[in-house]
């Protein structure tokens, strides 16, 4: 799977809600992805928990915008969920894998999601090969393209690794946070596993547009 060096991170789409960026026009995410793959970008990622499913569902109507030969890669992750008063929790069970994944390929509006990643361990979850496992059977079952991991340390890739090639991992990496760069990717590098990093801009912080006065302006309901 061949991707540009940039990616859409959709994080913000999602809107308010736990960990959220605050209001966000659906409009302007929209507008946004289209004018993202205008100029080449060609793969968009995001996460089911990202506004409680709501950023899947700005992609989706993204995505059913494009001619079909226009869309881009979509990659999103599984393991965090919600019940119905926002309040969020891990599972990375089996059952919960696969109901994720149905769910977000619904809201997405695809047929297959091209990297399904596994979005943070969960010490107190089922061993993570039964959880890596699942999402190998998603593969086999072509609901998914290839599988991957978020916010892995280098025992728990090789534990996956043992039970099945580990396509991807996606750290935090920029100029500020760094760790990634000693060990988990050079690991990648090793075994022929992909990376892409996330909040590579310090979510907006290395921008040159983050102010004091605009921190101080955030609203509430934006995490930063």
């Amino acid at each position: 799977m061949a991707i540009t060096t940039v990616g859409f991170g959709s994080w913000a789409a999602g809107g308010p809600g736990l960990m959220g960026w605050g209001t966000q026009s659906d409009d302007e995410s929209i507008a946004a992805i289209h004018h993202a793959v205008a100029h080449g970008v060609n793969w968009i990622d995001t996460a089911a928990v990202y506004g409680f499913g709501h950023a899947e569902e700005v992609v989706g109507r993204a995505l059913s915008a494009l001619p079909p030969a226009d869309r881009p890669l979509i990659f999103t992750k599984c393991g965090l969920v919600w019940d119905e008063h926002g309040v969020e929790s891990n599972d990375l069970t089996p059952e919960s894998i696969r109901r994720e994944c149905d769910d977000s390929l619904r809201r997405l509006g695809v047929d297959r999601i091209d990297l399904y990643q596994i979005h943070a361990p969960d010490p107190n979850g089922p061993p993570i090969e039964e959880s890596w496992g699942t999402l190998l059977e998603l593969v086999e079952a072509g609901k998914v393209r290839h599988p991957g991991v978020s916010n892995f340390d280098v025992e728990l890739l090789e534990r996956c690794e043992a039970v099945g090639h580990v396509a991807s991992l996606q750290p935090p990496l920029s100029l500020i946070h760094r760790d990634a760069t000693a060990d988990v990717i050079p690991w990648c590098a090793a075994h022929d596993t992909g990376v892409i990093v996330y909040s590579p801009m310090a979510s907006g912080l290395l921008s040159g547009t983050f102010t004091t006065e605009r921190a101080a302006a955030l609203p509430a309901d934006d995490w930063r």
